[in-house]
């Protein structure tokens, strides 16, 4: 089993591409937390901007792709892409690992705990913040993907995640690094 977790693509084409042609090469299935074709009106035009042409990327993925509805991915998106734009969350099991996936605007931090638990799930994944990150409590891990797109970590590093059998790595989108990692 091998997973990309990906963000806050925005519509970037270019963003997209580099995610598929470098870590999510060998994916079994994709899982997106939101915000996939617009920009958004807080945010500046990604580079490689093109909600159209990143739709039919998507709709052509080789795997499967999970997505759930950001605050910024509005019907017309669905009417583009697909595979369904799921809201408020999007549950799924693969093989004994159980995930909960929300893209993050409607939620607090400690309701997301309190619904990984009422779900019984081992990953609890969301967006939102562009801010990637991953942590470990009470036997459920929270990962941020960050954003490939639009980062706003400091220094700001593209990123995305992996997740397999045995860890759950954050990656640098531009490097490769794998920037941080935590067991399942």
């Amino acid at each position: 089993m091998r997973l990309g977790i990906i963000s806050d693509t925005h519509g970037s084409v270019a963003a997209w591409e580099k995610v598929m042609t470098t870590i999510f090469k060998e994916v079994e299935i994709i899982i997106h937390a939101g915000d996939v074709l617009y920009h958004g009106p807080r945010n500046p035009l990604p580079g490689g901007y093109d909600p159209q042409k990143l739709a039919a990327l998507i709709n052509n993925s080789p795997v499967p792709v999970i997505i759930a509805r950001g605050n910024c991915d509005a019907e017309i998106d669905q009417l583009l892409i697909e595979w369904p734009l799921q809201a408020p969350y999007a549950f799924l099991q693969i093989e004994n690992l159980r995930f909960l996936v929300t893209h993050g605007h409607r939620i607090l931090p400690q309701e997301m705990q309190a619904q990984a638990h009422r779900y019984k799930v081992q990953l609890f994944i969301s967006g939102h913040t562009h801010l990637p990150g991953i942590t470990k409590e009470k036997g459920v891990i929270f990962l941020n993907p960050g954003s490939p797109s639009l980062p706003k970590n400091t220094p700001a590093r593209p990123t995305a995640a992996l997740v397999d059998e045995r860890c759950v790595q954050l990656i640098d989108v531009e490097t490769g690094q794998n920037l941080e990692e935590v067991s399942i």
